[in-house]
Formats: structure tokens, sequence, C-alpha cells
């Protein structure tokens, strides 16, 4: 038999042409997705609260930063916020100059002072007006000052963003975490669930799958499960004669791991002979 070797989206892939029976399709689970943790800012690791193979849960807190600068700063950002000193002053000047501008417009009505001390009046009533909406200003300028510090602070925290697996840690506390996609990541998370089922088949199938459709998928060593079609690929490998096909395999108990060979069937699609996908 001659085997033709090819590459398409990463995998080698060997096709047999002319197709034999009726086998299933060689396919290959992988992770629904998998991301580096990475720090957003540069700081000294403090605390890690995971190891390698802990399950996370989405929002569970990762990894703690040194952030005694940004808590004592947050501190003194919430004092300011919640200063009332300022504002009640300016408040009790500005209800003086009302009544002392009341009580001078009655008295030049009679007569009893002149127009200049009335217009004295009215500006220190306006001059107090001014500086109590400066204070209130400045009260909502504090609080702003002091939401940049909480989210400063929040930066030196970084929690999991799915539901998931640790598969690797490469920090330690007491290394430093720097900020940059260059850099040395924390640590390495994969969701799986659901999985992905990535397949690549031959062009005689083509045209007979659409997303929505259900697939038969067993995984080495384990029982027949089924699978959604997610995405049919529309570009073709000329070389090989394949295209790919991504399903997605529900996975709630994580009884599954990810990386591992899988064979799929699908009702709508006769045996075409095998395509076997291999890992980068």
């Amino acid at each position: 038999m001659n085997v033709n070797r090819c590459f398409l989206a990463g995998l080698t892939v060997l096709a047999w042409p002319g197709g034999v029976g009726a086998a299933p399709f060689e396919c290959l689970l992988e992770p629904a997705q998998t991301v580096e943790i990475r720090s957003a800012v540069e700081g000294l690791v403090r605390r890690i609260h995971v190891q390698r193979g802990d399950d996370v849960r989405a929002g569970q807190v990762l990894v703690e930063l040194d952030a005694s600068v940004e808590r004592s700063s947050a501190a003194v950002a919430q004092y300011r916020a919640q200063a009332e000193g300022r504002i009640a002053a300016s408040r009790n000047r500005m209800q003086y100059a009302q009544r002392k501008t009341q009580r001078s417009n009655e008295l030049h009505q009679q007569s009893f002072i002149s127009a200049q001390a009335r217009d004295e009046a009215e500006t220190e009533h306006n001059l107090a007006e001014s500086e109590l909406k400066e204070a209130m200003e400045n009260r909502e300028l504090a609080r702003l000052e002091y939401q940049r510090a909480v989210d400063q602070l929040n930066q030196k925290t970084l929690r999991s963003p799915f539901n998931g697996i640790v598969v690797d840690r490469m920090l330690n506390p007491g290394d430093l975490a720097e900020a940059g996609n260059g850099r040395k990541p924390i640590l390495k998370l994969a969701q799986i669930h659901p999985l992905r089922v990535e397949a690549v088949l031959p062009l005689s199938t083509f045209g007979k799958l659409r997303p929505g459709m259900v697939g038969q998928v067993t995984p080495e060593g384990g029982a027949p499960q089924k699978a959604t079609i997610k995405v049919v690929d529309r570009v073709l490998d000329a070389a090989s004669g394949t295209y790919g096909v991504r399903l997605e395999l529900p996975n709630p108990q994580g009884q599954l791991p990810g990386g591992i060979r899988c064979q799929v069937e699908f009702s709508e699609v006769g045996g075409g002979g095998p395509v076997a996908a291999r890992v980068r």
C-alpha cells in the first residue's frame, strides 16, 4: 500500500487513496482552550494557590503578587474619597453667605445699607457656592482615584478565566513575575469541558457534513460517546485531498484527558478509508 504524507493545519496526515471498507476516521481529543497565566504588571510572586494537576474554577484566585504598596495607596485614596470636612465647611460658608445676602437685600430696600454693601454680600454668596462646587468636584475626583488604586491593586491578584485544570506551574513564591507575552508565564491552564475533537476527512466526504450534526467518538481505550460538529472547514488541502472537521464532546466530570487519540464515525458518511491525525 502506498502512503502519501502531507501536512494540514499543523497535523501530520496519513491518507490511503482509494478508500477501503467502512472504517471510522481517526481523530484527536484536545482541550477546548489552553492559556498561559501571566501578570499584566511586574511583581514579586507572594503566593501560588494551586499545583500541577489541580482542578480550578472560573474566578478562583490562582496567584497573588506582592501588593503592599498598592494596598497602601488604595487606603489613602479611600480616605480622601470619604473625607467630608471640606464639603461641610464649604456648605456652612455658603449657608451663612446666603443668609447674609438675604439680610443685605432687606436692609438695602429699607435704605439702611448702601448698594455696594449689598453687592459685596451677594459676591460672598457666589464665591461660597463656587467653593462648595469645587469641594464636591474634588471629592468625585478622589473617588475616581480610589477606583484606579483598587484596579491597580486587583492586577496583583490573578484568577482563573474558566473551569479547568492546571497543566503546568512555571514559577514559585519568591520569583519575579514579569509582564509581557515574551516573559515566562506563571501557570498553564487547560479547559477540558468540553473537549475539542479534531478530525481530518477525505475529500469524498465533503458536503455530507454540516455544523449541528452528531458523530460517535470512541476515545482510545474508552466507550463511544456523542459529539456535535461545530466547524467544517471550507478550505481544503489540495496536496492531500483532505479537510478538517471539529466536534465538541461534553466532558463535565473531566473523566477524559486531552491529547489522546480517538475514532469518529458519522452515520451520514460511509467509510472512505482511515485518515490519521498526529500531534504537531
